[in-house]
């Protein structure tokens, strides 16, 4: 332990040490330990080793830091990893963790600010619920699991590795109950700084308890007033909050070094377009290793290490959107709850089987790849390592139907807003009856519900893609009423416009979306009531009849 915060004191505060030297000293070390015969029963040795081993990623990431002073994300990384590095030294994590939040603070991401913040709090409910056995007080990390489900990895910090009030453990002002009520009070104007004010409340969820306990009742004033701004700011911007933009960020060739062919999740201020994080990085990189040597891959398409220059340094950027089953949607309800706590993300790649992205309707393919993230967004860094990659390929008429629920739910949202919003009903409209729209929904039709399919494994694709369209043209009546109520006078003509063009949809798509496919509509198992009923009133009546035996 004194080791440790002996060498972060060095490396940290000291202008003029010698790396060189420092290393050479932790391998003398690393040798007087393998060669001591006495101790080589013991477990001492792979101790050394493991405490070495952590004292030398530290030095190393802390001399990086002077280098990727312009990397915001590399940067975050180093200071990510020390922080780790320092799990059994938790003065030195919280104060890592307050640095890293005061960076994120710097650059305006508030709500990793706020994160690294509940994780500093967290790692103090660690400590105090091994010292203190007080109900108002948190259980550990684990009750903080609501703000985030990074958080447990503070658990990690317990009694069989660290004793506090031992040796200078656990010593600094923040481990108490007056530190943790301050840092998590930090994070809340963090959250609400950051629009994530039902984080706010469960941050003060925490902090109530240990105020009612203490009979402060100034701050318990104080701390309701700001409970009652931020679930008041929940109903005025709840839906209008712009939370952050992803996209997948792949590195490959040798002069990215550790970042070679490792994929990452970038989070990204709301609003970002593709061009400009793309913008952003090719220019940092342009810098790092010359404008000539970076290639920016413009395709989601899988890549092909064989196939690129090993002298260029190439990033494939794709934009990717929470990725949600649909168990989940069940408690995902509010645009908040559709925002935070994301582990898994999805981009689409549309392809032909001749190999070109785009085709007709019939021969459009596409290939669905879900990410998975080792940890949850929003974390205490904007960039997390992809841990798991999954691609299932939809075929066209698929296609087709994932299009035409997209459009109905698009009608459905943008006739039941409140307040209403006339220009948006009318852009939706326009898209879905509108009568120059090219592969629109009657080209889809006459495309897919024509013909029966001869193949009998897509009856069913054929049967789902006809409901749709039915849900489809309900909608588009409802909007077309819904605009009829809210269009002013000089709008008159273009909603008769909008009327006849619904009206002709409908009747051309009304012969593809009536005819059933026969075969699916047959009874799975066919009963004969008459031989039913025999059975019932007849099964007993021939041992009735039966003659009298002789006895």
């Amino acid at each position: 332990m004194q080791v440790t915060m002996s060498l972060a004191s060095l490396v940290g505060k000291a202008s003029d040490f010698n790396e060189e030297y420092l290393r050479k000293s932790l391998r003398t070390i690393l040798a007087y330990a393998e060669e001591d015969a006495d101790m080589q029963p013991t477990l001492f040795p792979a101790q050394v080793e493991e405490l070495l081993s952590n004292l030398n990623s530290i030095l190393s990431d802390t001399v990086k830091m002077r280098e990727f002073q312009e990397d915001p994300e590399m940067l975050m990384d180093l200071m990510y990893r020390i922080a780790k590095g320092y799990q059994t030294s938790p003065d030195l994590r919280l104060t890592w963790l307050q640095n890293m939040a005061e960076k994120h603070a710097k650059k305006k991401c508030y709500t990793e600010a706020a994160m690294c913040l509940v994780h500093a709090a967290a790692l103090v409910a660690e400590y105090l619920s091994m010292l203190e056995d007080h109900s108002y007080l948190p259980v550990g990390s684990v009750s903080f699991q609501n703000i985030s489900s990074n958080v447990l990895e503070e658990s990690a910090v317990s009694d069989d590795v660290l004793s506090p009030d031992e040796d200078g453990v656990c010593s600094g002002r923040y481990f108490s109950e007056n530190g943790l009520v301050g840092l998590l009070e930090q994070a809340a104007e963090l959250f609400s700084t950051g629009g994530l004010w039902e984080t706010v409340n469960e941050v003060y969820k925490i902090v109530l308890p240990i105020l009612e306990a203490h009979r402060d009742f100034r701050k318990l004033s104080s701390t309701h007033s700001k409970l009652q701004k931020a679930f008041e700011s929940i109903i005025n911007k709840g839906q209008k909050r712009m939370f952050g933009t992803y996209f997948r960020v792949g590195f490959y060739g040798a002069k990215f070094g550790d970042l070679d062919e490792q994929e990452f999740v970038y989070k990204e201020p709301a609003i970002t377009k593709l061009p400009e994080i793309s913008h952003r990085l090719e220019g940092f990189y342009g810098q790092c290793f010359g404008e000539d040597c970076v290639v920016v891959i413009k395709d989601s398409t899988p890549v092909d290490k064989n196939k690129l220059d090993p002298n260029k340094a190439y990033i494939q950027i794709t934009f990717v959107e929470p990725y949600f089953d649909e168990y989940e949607m069940k408690d995902r309800v509010t645009h908040f709850e559709k925002n935070f706590n994301l582990r898994r993300f999805m981009y689409t790649t549309p392809f032909t089987q001749d190999g070109r992205p785009r085709g007709e309707l019939s021969e459009q393919y596409k290939r669905k790849t879900i990410l998975t993230t080792i940890h949850a967004f929003p974390y205490i860094k904007t960039r997390i390592n992809v841990i798991q990659k999954e691609e299932f390929v939809l075929m066209p008429i698929e296609v087709a139907i994932e299009d035409m629920q997209k459009k109905t739910q698009e009608l459905a949202v943008a006739t039941s807003q409140v307040p209403p919003d006339a220009k948006m009903l009318q852009m939706v409209l326009q898209g879905s009856v509108g009568a120059t729209v090219n592969q629109g929904p009657l080209e889809v039709a006459q495309v897919f519900l024509a013909e029966i399919p001869a193949d009998p494994k897509l009856y069913r694709y054929h049967n789902k893609l006809r409901l749709c369209f039915k849900e489809f043209l309900m909608r588009c009546g409802e909007a077309v009423e819904k605009n009829k109520r809210l269009i002013t006078a000089d709008q008159r003509e273009y909603q008769l416009e909008l009327k006849k063009n619904y009206n002709k949809l409908k009747e051309n798509l009304r012969p593809m979306i009536e005819r059933k496919i026969p075969e699916l509509y047959k009874p799975t198992v066919k009963v004969n009531s008459m031989t039913r009923n025999s059975f019932r009133s007849s099964s007993f009546r021939k041992y009735e009849n039966l003659p009298p035996q002789n006895t």
